[in-house]
């Protein structure tokens, strides 16, 4: 059931960038947007578009050049840092290289903003600890050394600690960037998750573009026009936006899935016949390698799909069975070059 979505953050015509010598430096301007509680959004962009610059400027690590940020409808400069503590939490792309502590002790010091000055945990920040531990599923952990941990198991950790932090807001600067794709997948399945079960706001900004297409509630476009458009991914999709950013050489945007994909050049076309996962199978295989496919045509070179072979015929003589699309493409490639 959809809930309700109140703002966390609002952002008003923002302007991101450096001071320099001759004037600021802008990194992107007339920035609009909003994060609401329970959303899972992810930012994305090319590289040097201002992804990170936008989440210190978010978290308030560096100063605006122009604009406002509202944060719970109050200005975010406003706030004292102690205020700032209990409202956002940032886990940043770095990796955590702390040896000696263990995951228990590390997600402890999420409760620095609320503990004594001895750093002393009471029982309620026991409680909260052991809370994010347990929705991270990462209990079984605690008692492991950082240095022991995989990178997905210490990003679950940082996560972990920002959850301990009980902030309205988590933001995080590139959290799957060390991390093979399995693991990928698993991290952004689990901070949408956290957004909907804790009611959080939670940005985070990525290169993995499909996986962001596919998970998030919204996502923020960093263009090469120095502007941010937002949006659901269906959205962006609708409106172009996506298929602006993706409009490159041998790249093309699939507006129907509201995924990319990558073209490579043609040099040839096949007919295909058959149907189900083989033949999908090697009408992606020919198309990796440049080769048009059709179910209908007056090609000279037809391929049979079968559930026990790959039969390639040319003017109608049968001219090789295959039993892998290797061999397949390898008997493709000697008719057609």
């Amino acid at each position: 059931m959809l809930m309700p979505v109140n703002e966390t953050i609002k952002i008003e015509n923002l302007s991101i960038g450096y001071p320099g010598k001759k004037g600021p430096h802008v990194v992107a301007n007339n920035i609009t947007a909003t994060l609401g509680n329970g959303e899972f959004t992810c930012l994305i962009g090319a590289n040097g578009a201002g992804k990170s610059t936008l989440l210190r400027t978010l978290s308030a690590f560096q100063s605006p050049l122009s604009g406002k940020i509202y944060l719970s409808e109050k200005e975010i400069y406003h706030y004292s840092r102690s205020d700032l503590a209990s409202l956002i939490s940032v886990v940043l792309t770095d990796r955590c290289e702390v040896n000696g502590m263990t995951v228990y002790e590390l997600v402890s010091m999420g409760r620095t903003p609320y503990t004594d000055f001895w750093g002393k945990l009471s029982k309620d920040d026991i409680t909260v600890v052991e809370q994010s531990l347990e929705l991270v599923g990462i209990t079984y952990l605690s008692k492991r050394r950082l240095e022991t941990l995989s990178d997905g198991e210490r990003q679950k950790a940082m996560i972990a600690k920002a959850l301990a932090q009980e902030t309205s807001v988590i933001l995080l600067d590139e959290p799957t960037a060390f991390l093979d794709f399995p693991s990928k997948v698993e991290v952004m399945q689990l901070l949408r998750r956290l957004s909907k079960e804790t009611d959080k706001s939670i940005l985070l900004s990525t290169h993995d573009l499909e996986l962001a297409l596919q998970i998030a509630d919204k996502i923020w476009l960093m263009e090469r026009t120095k502007r941010l458009v937002s949006g659901t991914p269906e959205d962006l999709s609708l409106n172009g936006n996506l298929s602006h950013f993706f409009q490159r050489k041998g790249i093309s945007f699939d507006e129907k899935t509201g995924l990319f994909g990558v073209n490579n050049t043609i040099v040839g076309n096949i007919r295909l016949i058959g149907e189900g996962e083989r033949l999908n199978m090697v009408r992606k295989a020919l198309l990796r390698n440049g080769i048009s496919t059709e179910e209908t045509g007056d090609s000279k070179c037809v391929i049979n799909v079968t559930d026990s072979d790959f039969c390639l015929s040319k003017d109608g003589i049968i001219i090789n069975h295959s039993n892998t699309i290797e061999a397949l493409l390898s008997a493709v490639n000697s008719q057609l070059l």
